[in-house]
C-alpha cells in the first residue's frame, strides 16, 4: 500500500508540474522536432581529458581545487577540428549534438566574461571551441544542444554537496546568491553568442540530495532560457519526474522505464519527449585505459529500442585531450551511419508503435505504417498482440517480399520467409 501511495503522489506531482508550465508555440514545435530527430551524439570534453581518467577524476582522486586549475596552462588541443567532428556525426545519421560547455570541474569550454577559467582566456589554445562547433553545426544542419553543470568544484561560493568533498575548498564561503548570478551570466552568454541552441541540458541537481531543503531556484534559470531563446528546450538530468519549466525527460544509461544503471528508481515517465543517453564505452570523459566499447550492433539495436520506447537515443564520445575522436568511436559512427542510411526511414520521424516492446524487439510507427523490428526471434512465426487495428498488407522492408498474416481474436501472426538473423529484421505493416 505504501508503494502504491508513493507512486500516486509521484504521478500527481508530475501532472501538477506539467500543468503549471504552459509551453509556448515555439517550444511545442521544438519538442515535436526533437522527437523526430531520434538520434544524437553526446560529447564530454574538458581539462579532465588530460588526466585520462574520466570526467570525475578531480573528485574521485581528491585533487586540490587550486592545483587542478594548472591543467589549463597546458591544455592545447592542437588536433581539434570542429568540421571533422560534425561531418562524422552527420555521416552517422545524428541529428543533434550535446556538448559539455562546463562540467563539474568548473572549467568553461567557451569564451566567458564571468572569469578567466575558460579555454580562450585560461589556456595557450586561445580558441573558442564552442563557437567553432556552433558554426560547423549550422553549416551541416546539426542541432546544437548544450550541457551545463549545476555543480562547480572550482568555486568556493558553490554550496557544498556530496561530491568534491576532498578537494580542499574552504567550508565557509558558500553563497548561492553569488553562484546563481554567475550561472545566469554564463547561460545568457551561451544563449546570445552561439546562434540557435536546441536545448540546455542541466546536470548536478542530485549533488544536493543530502540537503532536501536546498532550493536551486530552477524557475529563474528556466524562465531566463525560454526568454532568451523561446524555442530552446530545457532538460535536467535529476533522475526524477519532470519539474515545471522542463521540456524533455532524460534517462541516464537506461531506456525509459528501466533501472539497470540504478539512476531511475521510482522515476515516473511523464508526458514530455523522452531521451536515453548512454556512454559508448564505460565512462563519459576520456579514459586512456577504457577500451570497453559497446559494439556497433549493440548501439544500433539500442537506437531501435529507444525509438520503440518512444524515446531518442544519444551515444556519448569522450574526445582525446588533443581534440581527436577516439578511433574506436569513429569506427562505430561509420557502422551506425551505414545502417541508418539504409533503415533510417523506420526510425526518424516515428513514434513508439502500438505494439509495445517485447523480448523479440519493438515497433515504430509513422501514420498508418507500423515497422516491426525483430532483434531476437528464433522462429519464422511472430505473434503480435495487435487487436485495435487491421493489417491491410505486410511485407519485408528489405526486398519488399510479401508476408502472410493470419488473424485470431488475440492478434495476428506474421509468417516470415526465414528465421530472422542479424542486427534487425524489419517487417513493414500497412494498417487500416
Amino acid at each position: 500500500m505504501k508503494k502504491i501511495s508513493t507512486l500516486l503522489l509521484l504521478m500527481v506531482a508530475c501532472l501538477t508540474a506539467s500543468a503549471q508550465y504552459q509551453a509556448s508555440p515555439e517550444i511545442l514545435k521544438a519538442r515535436t522536432e526533437f522527437q523526430d530527430n531520434k538520434f544524437g551524439i553526446y560529447i564530454h570534453w574538458g581539462l579532465y581529458s588530460m588526466l585520462g581518467n574520466g570526467e570525475w577524476v578531480m573528485s574521485n582522486r581528491n585533487i586540490n581545487y587550486k592545483e587542478y586549475t594548472h591543467l589549463a596552462d597546458g591544455f592545447y588541443p592542437s588536433k581539434f577540428d570542429a568540421e571533422e567532428w560534425v561531418k562524422a556525426f552527420k555521416a552517422a545519421g545524428a541529428r543533434y549534438v550535446t556538448f559539455t560547455t562546463r562540467h563539474h570541474d568548473g572549467f568553461s569550454m567557451f569564451k566567458t566574461s564571468a572569469n578567466n577559467y575558460n579555454i580562450v582566456d585560461g589556456t595557450p589554445f586561445h580558441r573558442d571551441v564552442l563557437k567553432e562547433l556552433a558554426d560547423a553545426c549550422q553549416k551541416y544542419g546539426i542541432k546544437l544542444h548544450l550541457y551545463y553543470s549545476h555543480v562547480d568544484w572550482s568555486r568556493p561560493d558553490y554550496p557544498q554537496g556530496w561530491s568534491g568533498m576532498g578537494i580542499g575548498k574552504p567550508k565557509d564561503q558558500y553563497n548561492y546568491d553569488s553562484y546563481l548570478a554567475f550561472m545566469k551570466h554564463q547561460l545568457t552568454e551561451l544563449l546570445t553568442n552561439y546562434g540557435p541552441i536546441g536545448a540546455i541540458w542541466f546536470d548536478g541537481y542530485w549533488d544536493q540530495k543530502n540537503n532536501p531543503k536546498f532550493d536551486w531556484r530552477l524557475d529563474e534559470q528556466y524562465s531566463l532560457i525560454h526568454r532568451l531563446q523561446p524555442g530552446c528546450l530545457v532538460a535536467n538530468n535529476h533522475h526524477k519526474a519532470p519539474k515545471p519549466g522542463e521540456d524533455l525527460q532524460t534517462f541516464e544509461q537506461d531506456l525509459p522505464g528501466q533501472n539497470t544503471a540504478g539512476y531511475s528508481k521510482g522515476t515516473v515517465i511523464g508526458q514530455l519527449p523522452l531521451e536515453t543517453v548512454m556512454t559508448m564505452n564505460k565512462v563519459w570523459g576520456y579514459d586512456i585505459t577504457d577500451k570497453k566499447y559497446k559494439s556497433s550492433e549493440y548501439i544500433i539495436q539500442h537506437i531501435i529500442k529507444a525509438a520503440g520506447n518512444n524515446a531518442n537515443y544519444v551515444i556519448n564520445i569522450g574526445p582525446r585531450p588533443d581534440g581527436k575522436l577516439p578511433v574506436e568511436a569513429v569506427e562505430r559512427l561509420k557502422a551506425i551511419g551505414d545502417w541508418m542510411g539504409r533503415y533510417g526511414e523506420t526510425i526518424y520521424g516515428t513514434r513508439g508503435g502500438i505494439v509495445r516492446p517485447h523480448d523479440w524487439g519493438v515497433t515504430t510507427q509513422k501514420g498508418n505504417t507500423l515497422y516491426v523490428h525483430i532483434m531476437n526471434c528464433q522462429d519464422r512465426a511472430l505473434f503480435l498482440p495487435l487487436t485495435e487495428r487491421r493489417v491491410a498488407s505486410a511485407r519485408m522492408y528489405d526486398g519488399h517480399q510479401k508476408v502472410r498474416v493470419s488473424k485470431n481474436a488475440e492478434g495476428v501472426t506474421l509468417e516470415l520467409p526465414a528465421v530472422p538473423k542479424g542486427v534487425d529484421t524489419i517487417v513493414e505493416l500497412t494498417l487500416k
